[in-house]
């Protein structure tokens, strides 16, 4: 690593900020007073973002960071993290040379947003580091439902097979009506609905109940919906045995202990 620019007798360095939504967005942020281009991608001068101490070490010990910045650019609007746009982004911190920017940065800390807190104009992020997925849990517990999520690696359903687009064509408040679902709405129970357009395009929403053509989401967009916005929808699982085995004939991937004797083996038997 060539970073003979931070042995220079003047300090040209400042903190350099790259995040990637999970809708695939990307900006950069720089403490500077004016942009820079770094690696084909503008940073804006972003003076009013400070970190706090980045603390890294080569322990067991979870590296972490707080942000603090006032939402004076248009790309992190106060609409979009209520909205959670934000949720789940990586975040790269970097130190530059701003004098030249093309040199090899210093790599400070990556890591995924974790609390967002807003308190008017001001917003503060707590990034978890690469070691945070310690805090889960070694082995897994035993459970008569499966553990697994529908697609994942454990589960190894295709998703594209239980994937469809379509078009909202009735507003039934709290529902969404979809023709295209042509009475399948239970079919998605338990699955997602993402927006391709409109003003909530790319955000996701778990939906909580359906019916014929009409389903409710767990959460009411933040952004208003019009009739002939598009969606993507997943079909949902409710992590039974039977429908693992009936509807997606998937048992063998079946992540769970349906037959295990539990706590409750006693009670489900009437006047035991």
């Amino acid at each position: 690593m060539s970073l003979t620019w931070l042995d220079l007798p003047l300090t040209t360095s400042c903190y350099a900020w790259r995040l990637e939504r999970a809708d695939g967005v990307t900006i950069g942020f720089v403490s500077h007073d004016r942009d820079l281009v770094i690696d084909n991608l503008l940073y804006r001068a972003a003076p009013g973002m400070v970190p706090s101490t980045i603390a890294l070490s080569d322990s067991l010990e979870m590296d972490s960071v707080d942000i603090e910045g006032a939402m004076t650019s248009t790309a992190i609007a106060e609409t979009d993290l209520i909205a959670g746009r934000w949720n789940g982004a990586q975040l790269h911190v970097y130190l530059v040379n701003w004098e030249s920017p093309e040199d090899e940065p210093l790599h400070l800390i990556s890591g995924e947003f974790g609390e967002i807190t807003r308190s008017g104009d001001a917003f503060r992020v707590e990034m978890l580091g690469g070691t945070s997925f310690l805090d889960e849990s070694i082995a897994p517990l035993t459970s008569p439902t499966c553990r697994a999520r529908l697609g994942d690696r454990a589960c190894k359903v295709s998703l594209a097979v239980h994937q469809a687009e379509m078009t909202l064509t009735q507003i039934l408040e709290p529902q969404l009506e979809f023709t295209d679902l042509q009475g399948q709405a239970a079919d998605y129970i338990h699955g997602e609905l993402r927006w391709l357009s409109g003003e909530n395009c790319g955000l996701r929403f778990a939906i909580i109940s359906g019916e014929g053509d009409a389903i409710r989401l767990a959460d009411q967009p933040v952004r208003p919906v019009a009739v002939g916005d598009r969606a993507l929808f997943t079909a949902g699982c409710d992590k039974n045995f039977a429908t693992c085995r009936d509807r997606f004939q998937n048992s063998i991937n079946f992540r769970g202990e349906p037959y295990l004797p539990g706590n409750d083996l006693l009670t489900r038997y009437p006047g035991a």
